[in-house]
């Protein structure tokens, strides 16, 4: 089948805030090094919720949509295996990660962690670029340059495709706890926050075997799909006065301990202050929620973490190298019959882009998608 290309096509711009503009460009011809896909959807990121509110890194005007998927329409001539070796056509379905630039130290110094990079690329976090108005996967197209990372995806669903990078946070940040030595199969594990990143660790961990898996979040929707997904049990941290007395109750369902090992998933500064009190003396906390800075957190160094003798790790976004690893995840998860699509809560057409940022605001449902 034929797909036929048009001269010109949309994105989505970012142009002020709050204030989403759609633009038509001459698509370009690609060179020997570059793809061009027809976009077939993106996820809405809470990155892109920042950037539409606030624009914390500066780059407007900017097409933003990094959880996005689509299909090769333009193949360069040297272009015939993706990023981890698996061959690519015309009519495969592709990802991107971040593009790390290869040269500062991060990249250099620390294998396998260039999500470190200190000059790293992401298609939907780019900015203005005049030679590549195709950059963001909220449009019809996407223009590879080269260099870029890419998977070929072809065996999921639209919806899977697009779960992906949201796994893909999941699976690195996961790989940050493991190196604390503090989870395995009979721990008693609590992810603080239900939304698609604390779901998607939950779906992780329970593809690694981890049986005693405990669910934090404000809404009974979100908590309930937790439970699908493997949380075995379950807490609305509203019912409850204070932080000291969600403890109590993590400490009723865990022997008088408290948590093994804690994911703090929210971007939330009293939430972050709440994790450090459910973890048991001895045990371990990720902080997965922050990618921007939202405040501070106050916290007693000497009852939350010294007295303890907590192991805390950070996780932050994930690197290319994340991305075959959560693609292997995302077929595990699969294999279990874990309902992970249900994750996608609400799809708008792109045209509808506006919406479909403000129902993520308003934090209805799970996961906003758009498909086109």
């Amino acid at each position: 089948m034929t797909t036929t290309i048009p001269k010109k096509a949309s994105v989505a711009v970012l142009t002020a805030l709050k204030n989403i503009q759609f633009q038509e460009f001459p698509l370009p011809d690609i060179a020997a090094d570059e793809i061009l896909v027809r976009i077939e959807g993106c996820g809405v990121c809470g990155t892109d919720v920042h950037e539409y509110r606030n624009d914390p890194f500066g780059i407007m005007p900017i097409v933003l949509g990094h959880e996005g998927t689509g299909e090769i329409v333009k193949l360069g001539s040297d272009i015939s295996k993706d990023t981890v070796g698996n061959g690519v056509e015309i009519g495969s379905k592709i990802i991107t990660s971040i593009i790390p630039c290869g040269e500062c130290e991060p990249c250099i110094s620390t294998p396998g962690r260039t999500n470190l990079c200190e000059n790293m690329g992401c298609y939907g976090l780019m900015g203005d670029q005049p030679e590549n108005r195709f950059n963001g996967w909220f449009g019809e197209y996407l223009l590879l340059k080269p260099g870029s990372t890419f998977f070929n995806v072809s065996e999921f669903s639209l919806k899977e495709r697009i779960l992906i990078e949201p796994v893909a946070v999941a699976v690195h940040a996961v790989e940050r706890a493991k190196t604390t030595g503090l989870i395995n199969f009979s721990s008693t594990v609590l992810i603080q926050g239900a939304g698609p990143i604390g779901l998607s660790v939950i779906a992780v961990l329970k593809t690694l075997g981890v049986q005693n898996i405990i669910a934090i979040d404000g809404q009974a929707s979100r908590l309930q799909l937790a439970k699908q997904l493997g949380a075995t049990e379950t807490l609305d941290f509203t019912e409850y006065d204070n932080a000291d007395a969600l403890a109590d109750k993590v400490k009723m369902l865990t022997n008088n301990r408290g948590a093994k090992f804690v994911f703090q998933c929210t971007g939330v500064p009293a939430a972050a202050s709440t994790a450090l009190k459910l973890v048991e003396r001895g045990g371990g906390l990720c902080e997965v929620g922050f990618f921007v800075d939202n405040g501070e957190a106050t916290i007693n160094p000497h009852l939350d973490i010294c007295n303890k003798e907590l192991t805390l790790v950070g996780s932050w976004a994930y690197s290319p190298e994340d991305y075959p690893n959560a693609i292997e995840c995302m077929k595990g998860i699969k294999a279990i019959g874990l309902p992970i699509e249900k994750l996608v809560t609400h799809e708008f057409p792109l045209s509808e882009l506006t919406e479909a940022i403000e129902t993520n605001i308003r934090m209805e449902g799970v996961k906003v998608i758009t498909v086109n």
